[in-house]
């Protein structure tokens, strides 16, 4: 429902991404995050380090995109992907947000893991970037 591709996803600054977290409190800020880009790898990296820190004790969120199978594997923690009901949760809570900003999916998406990781109280976020550069989503 709130998918929009093409050039009518692009936005060319972090506003939509920045508004929309503003909204939800900027959860992104309530816990350390390590942020991986670059070409190639980001998912086995994001996944190897997130591997890591669980061992050493940490509850560990990891992002990442795309998906294989389904949504939910976008945005874990502890190896576990969110479930269907906060998704779906997240999305009620927020739709009238969602649809006065009209933010892409990814936007959407990032958001959601913010709010989720802060919610579920993680220690620290491993995020991989959607298409990379300065105004990627997850930059903020």
């Amino acid at each position: 429902m709130f998918h929009r591709i093409g050039a009518a996803a692009y936005k060319a600054d972090l506003g939509n991404i920045t508004a929309l977290c503003a909204v939800l409190g900027n959860p992104q800020e309530a816990y350390p995050t390590i942020h991986v880009a670059g070409t190639n790898g980001k998912g086995s990296v994001s996944s190897m380090l997130s591997s890591i820190l669980m061992e050493s004790g940490y509850k560990v969120g990891l992002f990442t995109s795309p998906h294989l199978k389904s949504f939910t594997e976008r945005i874990r923690i502890d190896g576990q992907p969110i479930t269907e009901l906060a998704v779906s949760r997240f999305v009620t809570q927020s739709q009238a947000t969602i649809e006065s900003l009209s933010p892409s999916f990814f936007e959407v998406t990032t958001a959601m893991a913010f709010a989720y990781f802060k919610e579920q109280a993680v220690d620290i976020a491993v995020i991989e970037v959607g298409m990379g550069g300065r105004l990627d989503s997850t930059n903020i």
